[in-house]
């Protein structure tokens, strides 16, 4: 069977920390490319792709020419999105990270609209070498479609700004994948 290496990369530091970031279009900082760069040292891919969202935009040109995909954007975090976690009701933010499908936010994305996009991203992929630089929802998603990981067990684990997760990748309908890196700077 076929596969490939997949490399699945959050984009760095955002000007705004602490806060819901989904399309709220916040910069990355130079020292979030810097660590991205960092990180993406030594891989070999042909192809890089980034989120239209100028964070992981940023960072991705910053290692070399790369596509951009809005597949691979942020959750729509809806009314919530750009405000300080702590600024959000408390139970509303717990029904949400217990069941996002269940309880998105007010005006926001379902867990399941996110895990569509990036599914069909994926099948999209040509079996080659590839860098994506993305958000940590899409990278959970991703786990989600290829790994099979349920929602507990994808909160279970820190992926913190310039993380980056090694897929080994097998073609097939549906694709799956072994994990089989996650370096955090």
């Amino acid at each position: 069977m076929t596969s490939f290496r997949l490399y699945l990369l959050r984009h760095g530091e955002p000007e705004l920390t602490g806060r819901m970031l989904g399309r709220t279009d916040s910069p990355a900082t130079a020292r979030g490319i810097a660590a991205c760069v960092g990180q993406a040292a030594g891989l070999s891919v042909t192809r890089r792709i980034a989120s239209n969202l100028s964070r992981a935009r940023a960072c991705a040109e910053a290692i070399g020419p790369a596509e951009v995909d809005p597949r691979w954007r942020e959750l729509d975090f809806g009314d919530w999105d750009g405000r300080a976690v702590d600024a959000i009701e408390r139970d509303a933010l717990r029904r949400f990270w217990d069941d996002p499908d269940a309880a998105p936010p007010p005006g926001g994305e379902r867990w399941s609209d996110l895990v569509a996009r990036v599914r069909s991203a994926i099948a999209e992929l040509p079996c080659e070498p590839t860098l994506i630089v993305t958000h940590g929802g899409a990278i959970r998603a991703a786990l989600h479609v290829l790994c099979g990981f349920d929602l507990r067990s994808l909160w279970s684990f820190a992926l913190p700004y310039a993380a980056l997760v090694t897929l080994e990748v097998w073609d097939g309908a549906p694709r799956s994948a072994q994990v089989t890196g996650l370096v955090c700077p």
